[in-house]
């Protein structure tokens, strides 16, 4: 559980280091739209590495996609045109 939860702290460590480097250029401009973006981007990017690294399960987008078609895809099977 150590080396997972140090593979966290390494995640943590590196979005401080690039906010550090990003943020007072960002405010000293006034690009506020640009900034509220970065803190949302960051913190989803965070949010999902640190999930991995836990070994959590993170559903990529073809998942979704089967979601979708699979009710399709089980009536097609189902009347029999695809096997």
């Amino acid at each position: 559980m150590l080396p997972k939860l140090m593979n966290v702290l390494g995640i943590l460590l590196v979005a401080v280091a690039i906010s550090m480097f990003e943020v007072p250029y960002m405010r000293k401009k006034g690009l506020k739209k640009e900034l509220w973006l970065f803190y949302i981007l960051l913190f989803l990017g965070v949010g999902i590495s640190s999930a991995k690294a836990l070994s959590g399960f993170i559903p990529t987008p073809l998942d979704w996609i089967a979601a979708v078609y699979r009710p399709f895809s089980d009536f097609l099977t189902h009347i029999g045109l695809i096997k």
